[in-house]
């Protein structure tokens, strides 16, 4: 039977996906300076917003999201399902007036923070448990609905005086969420399944309306959670050889499933709305949440630190998650700061010997004039004038190729690159053995710049075809 209780197993298991998937929730939430009146904080939310289906002014927004993988569920498993968004919050300032009742003004300046008007975003979810065998043929079909409101929150000084409020106000939002399995042909317990969230709310725009109109009404940066309790799911990215061609049909709009968890579990899945791998982790060092997209803790960390009091106090005013990133900033140990310059991901044994290194007439250490890591000390290794055979003809700088990029090897991005002209610049061996192909991307303007700073797009010989002279 259909449930929203979850087992306590699938809390625990949940939680673990959850702290990636807060950094997918809040991504791009507000950005560095974090403060409201910076232009790149007014064009809000980018990711995964479900926009109502009448909203038809852009093409790079929909209104519902689309996820397809394969599960291997054991008899009587249950699929616990989590969907997470943002529904906006519309805050406006108002200031006390001394014959008593509010006016909206621009700002309220307090001694330790200036607060604005902003959009908020509040998180909701949508949670369902239900045993997979419900999910053949029609499946499962869960409406749901977020009503209008209005808040208001008092705003005091240092002394506790109310000197004026905060009135947030959000509009209704609805939605539904469709599941279905369907099983696999061949000898394999394998199972389609298929999760549809849909924006179906009924809100007609007037002429004029803008997106932040829209925005009001959608889900926003939507992605959801999924744990199987007995069987498995298989990795898109990497499946088995045996499902590689069911897992190429599996249909994902707006929206890329990946393995969550530890490394070697396959009982939780994120759909998330920004192309993630298998199995994705936020590094040990990161002190806490930036929300900053494509952050890098480091650089982030010093540059509000950097902050006026001034800045500080609007970014302060302008969100409490900004608020916790200034205070955070503020707090930080020098030691903590130093972790984040740098980590080593992974180590592994170095089995070939160290060069020789003679001693001169004195006893002394005589050192190489070229290093040992230096691509230089390595008289048969010449990238310009290397080559590597593919189909039987050499592949050398200068070699014009069409790049056919495979999933498992390269960046998800290269993809957009399949069928693309390029133009080899070097052929490069790694200290194990491997060759990559470094290239430019015909009729790409910035080929000209990447080849000068020697910042190349790399590919595997079977991720290439020669063209033909």
């Amino acid at each position: 039977m259909t449930t929203t209780t979850f087992t306590a197993p699938a809390e625990a298991r949940l939680a673990v996906a959850r702290h990636v998937a807060d950094a997918v929730l809040f991504e791009g939430y507000v950005l560095y300076p974090y403060r409201a009146s910076a232009a790149k904080n007014r064009l809000r939310w980018q990711f995964g917003v479900l926009v109502p289906p009448s909203w038809t002014a852009t093409d790079a927004e929909h209104d519902f999201q689309h996820t397809e993988l394969l599960m291997e569920p054991r008899r009587g498993a249950v699929l616990s399902v989590e969907v997470r968004f943002l529904h906006a919050r519309r805050r406006t300032v108002q200031r006390a007036l001394p014959g008593g009742g509010f006016g909206t003004v621009g700002e309220l300046r307090l001694e330790d923070r200036v607060i604005v008007p902003w959009d908020e975003g509040r998180e909701e979810r949508v949670r369902l448990a239900v045993p997979v065998e419900e999910l053949s043929g029609p499946g499962t079909v869960v409406p749901f609905d977020r009503p209008a409101g209005e808040e208001t929150e008092p705003v005091t000084d240092a002394g506790g005086t109310v000197v004026g409020r905060l009135v947030r106000r959000h509009e209704a939002v609805e939605g539904v969420l469709r599941l279905s399995a369907s099983p696999l042909d061949g000898p394999y317990a394998t199972q389609r399944l298929s999760v549809v969230v849909e924006n179906t709310g009924e809100w007609l725009p007037e002429e004029g309306a803008d997106r932040d109109a829209a925005l009001s009404r959608s889900l926003v940066a939507t992605h959801m959670l999924l744990h199987l309790d007995a069987g498995r799911f298989l990795s898109l990215t990497d499946p088995p050889e045996w499902a590689r061609g069911a897992a190429a049909a599996c249909r994902n709009l707006h929206t890329w499933p990946v393995l969550a968890g530890e490394p070697d579990s396959r009982d939780l899945v994120l759909s998330s709305p920004i192309i993630l791998e298998d199995h994705p982790a936020i590094a040990p060092e990161s002190p806490g949440a930036l929300y900053d997209a494509t952050e890098i803790d480091e650089i982030l960390a010093l540059r509000t630190a950097a902050l006026t009091d001034e800045e500080k106090r609007e970014a302060r005013g302008t969100d409490d998650r900004a608020a916790a990133v200034i205070e955070l900033t503020d707090s930080m140990p020098a030691e903590v700061l130093e972790r984040l310059h740098g980590a080593v991901r992974g180590l592994r044994e170095v089995t070939a010997p160290a060069p020789p290194v003679s001693g001169d007439a004195e006893g002394g250490l005589v050192r190489p004039d070229t290093p040992w890591w230096d691509p230089g000390a390595d008289a048969s290794v010449d990238p310009a004038h290397d080559h590597v055979l593919v189909d039987g003809r050499e592949v050398r700088a200068g070699s014009r190729v069409v790049l056919r990029p495979r999933l498992r090897h390269t960046d998800a991005q290269d993809l957009f690159l399949t069928g693309r002209s390029a133009l080899v610049e070097a052929v490069l061996h790694d200290v194990d053995g491997g060759v990559h192909i470094a290239v430019t991307v015909e009729d790409d303007p910035g080929a000209d710049i990447r080849r000068e700073q020697g910042r190349y797009l790399y590919f595997q010989p079977d991720e290439i075809d020669v063209e033909v002279p």
